[in-house]
């Protein structure tokens, strides 16, 4: 079985394609968008509607980015919290 550090090398873990939100409105919104990007389709003619889905896919880059730094930012404060426990040594002394 391989480690943590070669899935991550060799891009079998790639967190952001594996989350899901566990917060009970997560499918709702998401159905929400679903059913409003469908009403929008019927009221702008399909030039309109591409461009709608160009902004879209652009505030989606947007959010990838913001995720990833996110991501980073929360491994290396968990990193560093890890590192100041260890170097505290023990919570409790013998």
């Amino acid at each position: 079985m391989p480690t943590l550090l070669e899935s991550l090398y060799y891009g079998k873990l790639i967190p952001s394609e594996t989350t899901v939100s566990q917060d009970p409105e997560y499918r709702q919104l998401s159905r929400q968008i679903s059913e409003s990007m469908d009403s929008w389709r019927s009221k702008l003619s399909e030039e309109d509607f591409e461009e709608l889905e160009a902004l879209f896919d652009l505030c989606q880059q947007l959010q990838g980015m913001e995720l990833a730094a996110s991501f980073a930012q929360g491994f290396r404060l968990g990193a560093a919290l890890v590192f100041e426990v260890y170097a505290e040594g023990p919570a409790y002394p013998s």
